[in-house]
């Protein structure tokens, strides 16, 4: 199986330099990877190094808590779509789905949606790991209804990543016409073969080159 287009390779460290993220950005040039994963002050530098490739910039919105405005968010996402992202992972509001304030919710993905409508495919990451079954189907199904493109496992930055079961219960939820991407916690070629089983078409990882090659990666997290 060839995985390099499933990988957004990602770097979403806060510590990350200027040479870190060009340096991430020659690999995936090197190893043709679906996207490269940043934070949003760097998606103009992505943007440029990635110029003339078929290697999409990628970018985190409302990141890693999902706790900031829809306001916020929707602006954090124009601005980067402007400066040449070609796609959007943002964090839904945990808080407000647990609240059962589902509409709020819905409206929040929409916002960010509206935004990429034509520009940028939105993914909708769920913080798996602070969610309980039957509030991982909800919001799937509502990301589904805001014409959000995938919905995505975890930040990489709570308390756990993507695992098998959640991948299978999130494709089994949104059916097999909106994308399902696993980050976190896929670190070798094995993990990334058993999400993709499970129903995954798409995978952030920060160890994408052990991934692909097999080996043991020295990447422990974001």
């Amino acid at each position: 199986m060839n995985l390099n287009k499933y990988i957004d390779h990602t770097l979403l460290k806060p510590q990350a330099t200027e040479e870190d993220i060009k340096k991430i950005c020659k690999e995936a040039k090197e190893y043709n990877f679906a996207s490269v994963c940043v934070n949003t002050c760097y998606t103009s530098l992505v943007s440029k190094e990635l110029e003339g490739t078929d290697v999409t910039t990628c970018v985190v919105v409302g990141f890693p808590l999902g706790a900031t405005t829809t306001e916020t968010k929707a602006f954090e996402a124009k601005q980067a779509i402007e400066q040449g992202a070609g796609e959007v992972d943002m964090v839904i509001n945990v808080g407000a789905l647990k609240s059962k304030k589902y509409d709020y919710v819905k409206k929040d993905i929409e916002a960010v949606v509206e935004v990429a409508k034509g520009k940028a495919l939105v993914k909708v990451i769920l913080e798996n790991c602070l969610l309980e079954k039957e509030e991982i189907v909800k919001a799937c199904e509502l990301s589904k209804e805001a014409g959000a493109d995938f919905v995505k496992t975890s930040t990489g930055f709570s308390t756990g990543g993507a695992k098998v079961e959640d991948v299978k219960l999130m494709r089994e939820t949104v059916g097999p016409d909106m994308g399902v991407k696993a980050s976190g916690a896929v670190r070798t070629k094995e993990d990334a073969e058993a999400v993709i089983a499970a129903g995954a078409n798409r995978i952030g990882a920060s160890s994408s080159i052990a991934i692909v090659e097999g080996t043991k990666s020295e990447n422990a997290g974001y």
